[in-house]
C-alpha cells in the first residue's frame, strides 16, 4: 500500500487533482473548533438542502448555519440603511 505524501505549497495541484484543497482543510482542523450534535432534522429538509448543496451532511449543515449568521449580519446592516448622512457632491464625483 502506497501513500502520497503532499506539502502545503502543492494546495493548487491538491485541488486540482484530488478535488480538495489541503490548506484549507489543514487550517480548518486546527483552527477551527467543532462540535460533535445530534439534530433531529426532516429527511425531506435535509434531501433538499443536499440536492442544492451536492455534499454530505455535514457540509450541507456547515453551509446552511453559515448563511443564517450572515443573514443576521445582513438585518443588522439593513437597518442602517438611509440613517447615515454623506455629504458627498455628485457632480463633482460625475466631472470625474
Amino acid at each position: 500500500m502506497s501513500s502520497v505524501k503532499i506539502s502545503l505549497n502543492q494546495g493548487l495541484f491538491a485541488k486540482v487533482f484530488y478535488g480538495i484543497d489541503l490548506r484549507h482543510r489543514v487550517w480548518y482542523i486546527y483552527y477551527m473548533q467543532t462540535q460533535k450534535i445530534t439534530a433531529h432534522i426532516p429527511v425531506e429538509l435535509l434531501k433538499s438542502a443536499q440536492e442544492v448543496t451536492h455534499k454530505g451532511v455535514t457540509e450541507t449543515l456547515r453551509e446552511a448555519l453559515a448563511l443564517l449568521a450572515r443573514s443576521k449580519g445582513y438585518e443588522k446592516f439593513l437597518s442602517g440603511y438611509g440613517k447615515v448622512k454623506l455629504s458627498i457632491d455628485l457632480e463633482a464625483l460625475r466631472k470625474d
